[in-house]
């Protein structure tokens, strides 16, 4: 369990609603679980969102949620691709949304409808035409 926060088979559902997510569209979805940051977790999912390679997505319409659940903060990065499709303000409400779930302790149903919610923002702007491959593992990541 990740500090009480989500449960393994949480984790492994989570898992499951990136593929789902992914699944009509060419963009990338990653979950990091972040414990060791205590300070500048901007700086920190940035950093993260490079190291995952992110930013080497074919249509640069990755995405990263990144989550301190210990420090109550998340970080969402969207690369260029998508992020000139949907504006800052798509991403400002999923994030107001996913800490408003925080707050009442539903770490998990924000995560999970967040990951959903982009799957379908993904689909409208990056449908898939062709093949669709798998670019970035759908794991989730934690230090």
């Amino acid at each position: 369990m990740t500090g009480n926060f989500l449960t393994n088979q949480q984790i492994a559902s989570l898992v499951e609603a990136i593929q789902s997510a992914e699944e009509h569209s060419t963009g990338e979805i990653r979950v990091h679980i972040d414990s060791n940051t205590d300070n500048d977790n901007a700086k920190t999912a940035f950093r993260v969102f490079e190291e995952l390679c992110m930013a080497k997505t074919a249509e640069r319409n990755a995405v990263l949620f990144h989550v301190n659940f210990h420090q109550k903060y998340l970080t969402i990065i969207g690369d260029t691709g998508i992020h000139e499709k949907v504006h800052q303000s798509y991403w400002d409400h999923l994030h107001d949304y996913i800490t408003s779930e925080f707050a009442k302790g539903n770490y998990y149903k924000a995560l999970k409808s967040a990951i959903l919610e982009t799957g379908l923002e993904l689909k409208k702007h990056f449908p898939v035409t062709g093949e669709n491959a798998n670019e970035l593992p759908n794991e989730i990541t934690f230090s």
